[in-house]
């Protein structure tokens, strides 16, 4: 075992659960500074197996999700990021599917788009949004 393994070991012995999860999420930050995107998914593929072990994602899931559609969890997480990550994606993929994919794609999308983005408005409300969207398109 290296010098800093049994630093490691000392240290995190002497830490609370509360303060192991306290403390992985302070330095996180700070130890991911500087790696690419593909550093951290190389880091990924390699850790992920340790963290899933024992772990039971059909219990699991539910509470990431957020499973009473409030700000927590991962439901709240993805309704502040997809806003601005959808159209990113959306530029940066469609270029690239062939042609007959779009085709089939982009109607399904903006189907999608104006049916769960018209919910809960009022017939005013939708009928603005419908124009809106036609304006930009």
């Amino acid at each position: 075992m290296g010098m800093m393994e049994e630093m490691m070991d000392a240290m995190m012995g002497k830490l609370s659960k509360e303060e192991k999860l306290e403390m992985m999420s302070t330095m996180m930050e700070k130890f991911l500074a500087g790696f690419t995107a593909e550093d951290k998914q190389k880091m990924m593929e390699k850790m992920m197996p340790k963290m899933m072990e024992g772990v039971n994602m059909m219990e699991m899931m539910p509470k990431m999700m957020g499973g009473n559609g409030g700000e927590g969890g991962m439901m709240g997480m993805m309704s502040k990021m997809m806003p601005g990550m959808m159209p990113m994606c959306l530029e940066m993929m469609l270029p690239s599917l062939p042609k007959k994919e779009r085709v089939s794609f982009v109607p399904r999308m903006v189907s999608i788009l104006m049916d769960k983005g018209c919910e809960g408005m009022s017939e005013k409300e939708k009928k603005d949004l419908r124009a809106k969207v036609l304006r930009k398109s």
